[in-house]
């Protein structure tokens, strides 16, 4: 599988910093809601997936536009493996809650 991400951290993620060093102050509620603004920015095909997940996501991946890479099953966390299974090549995912925070993925291979 491969897929690339974009991440909203929380106060109650498993670890509330983004890659940045910044510690982190929205809620859940603003993290869906800031992921919900992004999906549906990238539908409408106002930013481009890759552009807007080196400028807004918490993961380090965003140095690499959100690409996470070629991953095996049993690699990421559960709730996050199960999204990108349910996805086909090129299908965007409704906002996605695991341990790290809120997610839309993209299932790139």
């Amino acid at each position: 599988m491969r897929a690339s991400h974009i991440l909203a951290k929380h106060t109650d993620s498993r670890n509330p910093k983004t890659w940045r060093g910044n510690e982190v102050t929205r809620s859940e509620k603003e993290a869906y809601e800031k992921i919900g603004d992004i999906r549906k920015a990238i539908e409408n095909q106002e930013v481009d997936f890759g552009d807007i997940a080196m400028e807004e996501s918490d993961c380090s991946s965003a140095k690499r536009k959100g690409d996470l890479g070629w991953f095996q099953e049993g690699r990421m966390q559960p709730a996050f493996e199960s999204a990108v299974k349910a996805l086909q090549v090129g299908e965007l995912s409704q906002p996605v809650k695991s341990d790290s925070g809120i997610h839309i993925i993209l299932r790139t291979g």
